[in-house]
């Protein structure tokens, strides 16, 4: 059987993931077999998502009604029901629903009535909290099919301890990076000297490590050095992986999808305020607006450096009419060619306008030139892939570490 469960967590606190880890000992400890454990990222565009939009699935051998009743269990005990946004939702199935769900659920949006609708047709044991939102994630986890499979250990601290500083040693997680990179990732970002593994907020998670095997998360995890975690739990998940993304065209974008577009800049980049970068890139006759952000950092300076012209493909969350950057491929470059008024060859004197489609005019002899001076600004940036730091990763994004995107 297949146990879901999503939306238990809240800004405040508690972890789905950690939710799911204590069901996982609480069902061994009833005689079942936790045969996987299962971490479903969705679509992260969400609005009325409480964190990182994650539910979880576990596939199990044993009762499944005595499972139902330990999950609904474990959630009325542990689940943050004061938080607003907080919409648990528990699914117990004996076969895997239509994988269309999780598909739609990871790159689109889902009605509560859908999830509804699936587990009824799957003869599913099911339980939503409040307005039982929670019924898409759990829905979605049990659906899931990945197309490619990564890692993660997650610890998880002593509930003595939830709310209080993190201890973790930094220059320990910086040794395992170096260590197990490029089969473990974002554990920290070297170019901006920051930990990622570590979150901020007051939950359960002490540290996360992601790879692509059990086997390369646990060999980083043995560099760390840290509080004494409550228990740890390897999941199997979606995440580095670009599930979310989908093809698209410029002009043809919806609201809160996450998409490839392949276009042709249109204009040099600009730093606005608060040092973000926007650019256009156009199709045909369409053309949409491409955007860095600050916290994207040294991600910006590459996208400074495209020139009109440049063939690219932009990869990246559409939101407010903008598609906010993940990564991007420059495809074909452009030759950067630079336009000014030309001299003039009797006075050796620099000409001005002399009017739209006029040409130069020289101020001092009067000499006439209709075309500018044109001059090809060497290019540091090649053809290949960019992509934002660790620090500002989503959690489906792909890295490059891990290839070149399909």
């Amino acid at each position: 059987m297949l146990i879901g469960i999503d939306d238990t967590d809240s800004p405040a606190g508690m972890c789905t993931t950690y939710l799911g880890a204590v069901l996982v000992r609480r069902l061994i400890h009833d005689h079942m077999r936790v045969r996987e454990a299962r971490l479903v990222r969705l679509n992260p565009n969400v609005t009325f998502k409480t964190r990182g939009n994650a539910a979880i699935a576990l596939d199990v051998e044993g009762d499944p009604g005595r499972a139902f009743c330990l999950a609904c269990a474990i959630v009325e005990e542990l689940a943050d029901f004061s938080c607003e946004k907080t919409n648990p939702g528990v699914v117990v199935v004996d076969r895997r629903p239509d994988p269309a769900f999780y598909r739609k659920a990871v790159t689109d949006f889902c009605e509560i009535e859908e999830a509804v609708r699936v587990l009824d047709a799957a003869g599913a044991r099911y339980r939503g909290w409040k307005n039982r939102r929670g019924l898409i994630g759990a829905t979605a986890a049990v659906s899931s099919v990945f197309v490619d499979t990564t890692y993660e250990i997650l610890a998880y601290r002593d509930p003595a301890r939830w709310g209080t500083p993190r201890e973790v040693d930094k220059e320990s997680l910086f040794a395992a990076e170096e260590a197990t990179f490029p089969h473990t990732w974002d554990t920290v970002d070297i170019a901006n000297q920051v930990v990622v593994c570590v979150p901020h907020t007051p939950d359960p998670v002490l540290f996360g490590i992601r790879g692509e095997s059990p086997s390369w998360v646990m060999a980083a995890r043995f560099f760390i050095r840290s509080e004494k975690p409550a228990f740890e739990q390897i999941w199997v998940t979606n995440q580095g992986t670009d599930a979310h993304l989908i093809s698209g065209t410029c002009g043809a974008l919806r609201e809160g999808l996450s998409y490839r577009v392949r276009g042709v800049v249109a204009g040099r980049p600009s730093t606005g305020a608060g040092g973000h970068v926007s650019f256009v890139i156009r199709d045909g006759n369409a053309e949409v607006r491409c955007m860095a952000y600050e916290p994207t950092k040294n991600f910006r300076d590459i996208v400074r450096e495209l020139v009109p012209g440049d063939e690219i493909v932009a990869v990246g969350s559409y939101k407010k009419g903008s598609i906010n950057l993940e990564k991007m491929c420059l495809v074909v470059p452009a030759r950067d060619l630079l336009t000014r008024a030309p001299l003039c060859t009797a006075c050796s004197k620099r000409m001005t306008s002399d009017g739209r489609g006029k040409g130069f005019k020289c101020r001092k002899c009067g000499a006439h030139a209709m075309d500018p001076e044109m001059r090809e600004s060497p290019r540091m940036l090649t053809a290949g892939w960019y992509e934002v730091p660790p620090t500002a990763r989503r959690h489906l994004a792909k890295p490059l570490c891990r290839g070149a995107p399909g």
